[in-house]
């Protein structure tokens, strides 16, 4: 069977592609390809800048920007002929090397330095860097704007909603008083600071040889300065350097990498509950889309599926990426394999991220604060005010102040008349009891709207 969205076994290839396109150039097979070929004609480069390496000669500008050349026209059809050598090879990296060789063969400049091309490398050296400037890209390019227009959506939902006052709710039942852009703001703040530890991770790779010790480098030019070349090589990638490694990079970073977006992801499945939970009291409304339906029966539902669906690809990509993170930092003694069919795995946790960012925008885009139903459940809810009254008759020195308001307050229902009639009992000034008195629901909201407001201050 042909091989389309239909065809797709997993649903980030096929009913959820027009979500996941971006990642397609730096995660796919092609990607891979191409992160490879970046690598091999980078080291190539490197090599012709060293003085210690005097069998390389400088390049000239114009066999640089044929190299160069190389990387930019490296569309998938040229992937595909890398992956047509590799039918013969059986060996992805020697592939790409293969393929290069063939590419610079009629240029004389560089053809001479045809047996250069993958000099002293293991396939790691090449795997390990292309896994690495991938899991770079799709941090930057990919999956931090992503995060920042949903964060930016957050903080447009906590500045429009700052002053609107909503019931609280503690294990479910009503509590203290808030404002529906305060708890949007507790989500922002927890989303920007989770956001800036994933974009400082720092990404690293190596360029040692088979199993770390530059050995064949060191016997085809023993005084060359290998860490010194390799450490400026893999910096020029705008990498940091692995100082000690066996056969492959250690793959730390990559579990640190995970764990920082899971942490963003878990965030953001605690917000997808909480909307959830929002509009199934009423608190938010949904915006009709024409010709949407919510169910094949029920012809009123709106339902949230952006939210669940958003929470069901957060989960997925977190398993994933739980998994990577607990396996690839560890293999045995100086190198197996295992980490390579899960290496290949590093895009499916990030697409799943993707898919939940993208329903998540399109969630929240329709949410539509239904201030009416809020205001009900407020007044609804005079019993809140206990707290704030046993708090004054303890300031008061008015014993039992806690144990007065749990037995007029607790399991019962409570409207204003009765409120208010407790507080004519009270033996409190009557500055404090004028206040009580004219206190709603719906203004003990604390510092809330302050709360909100600071959190549209900034950006992430």
């Amino acid at each position: 069977m042909q091989l389309t969205a239909l065809s797709a076994i997993s649903p980030i290839d096929g009913r959820y592609a027009d979500k996941t396109w971006d990642l397609r150039a730096i995660c796919s097979e092609y990607g891979l390809i191409r992160y490879r070929l970046i690598v091999e004609i980078r080291w190539l480069q490197a090599l012709s800048l060293e003085d210690e390496i005097p069998d390389v000669a400088a390049l000239s500008d114009s066999a640089h920007a044929f190299l160069e050349q190389l990387i930019t026209d490296f569309d998938i059809n040229e992937g595909q002929q890398v992956k047509a050598i590799e039918d013969t090879t059986n060996h992805d990296v020697k592939a790409v090397e293969y393929y290069l060789r063939n590419k610079i063969k009629h240029i004389d400049e560089i053809a001479q330095l045809n047996e250069f091309i993958h000099f002293a490398c293991t396939s790691e050296d090449i795997n390990n860097l292309a896994y690495a400037q991938m899991l770079r890209d799709a941090r930057d390019d990919n999956l931090l704007p992503a995060i920042d227009r949903l964060i930016d959506a957050i903080a447009a939902l906590a500045g429009d909603y700052a002053d609107v006052p909503m019931l609280s709710r503690t294990h479910g039942q009503s509590a203290s008083p808030t404002t529906l852009g305060k708890e949007m703001a507790v989500f922002v703040q927890r989303l920007r600071r989770q956001r800036g530890l994933l974009a400082e991770v720092a990404i690293f790779g190596k360029m040692n040889g088979a199993v770390g010790n530059y050995n064949a480098h060191m016997a085809a030019y023993p005084d060359a300065d290998w860490p010194g070349i390799a450490s400026r090589f893999i910096r020029g990638m705008g990498l940091e350097v692995s100082p000690a490694t066996t056969q492959i990079e250690p793959h730390d970073f990559i579990a640190e990498f995970f764990h920082a977006l899971m942490r963003i992801n878990t965030v953001l499945l605690d917000f997808s509950r909480d909307i959830w939970g929002y509009i199934s009291l009423g608190y938010f409304k949904q915006a009709t889309v024409e010709g949407e339906i919510g169910s094949s029966t029920m012809p009123h539902k709106v339902n949230p599926i952006d939210f669940e669906n958003a929470e069901g690809n957060l989960g997925l990509a977190n398993a994933i990426m739980d998994h990577l993170a607990a396996k690839l930092p560890i293999s045995r003694w100086q190198r197996d394999l295992t980490d390579s069919t899960v290496l290949r795995n590093l895009g499916v946790g990030l697409a799943h991220g993707g898919v939940a960012y993208a329903s998540l925008l399109k969630g929240v885009g329709k949410l539509q604060a239904n201030e009416a139903r809020m205001a009900a459940d407020l007044d609804d809810n005079w019993i809140v005010l206990a707290e704030a009254i046993q708090t004054v008759m303890r300031v008061r020195g008015i014993s039992g102040a806690y144990e007065q308001l749990k037995a007029l307050t607790r399991g019962k229902v409570i409207d204003a008349g009765a409120m208010q009639a407790f507080i004519d009992t009270l033996a409190i000034p009557e500055a404090d009891r004028a206040r009580l008195k004219a206190m709603r629901p719906h203004d003990y909201v604390g510092n809330a709207a302050e709360q909100a407001r600071a959190a549209t201050v900034g950006g992430a």
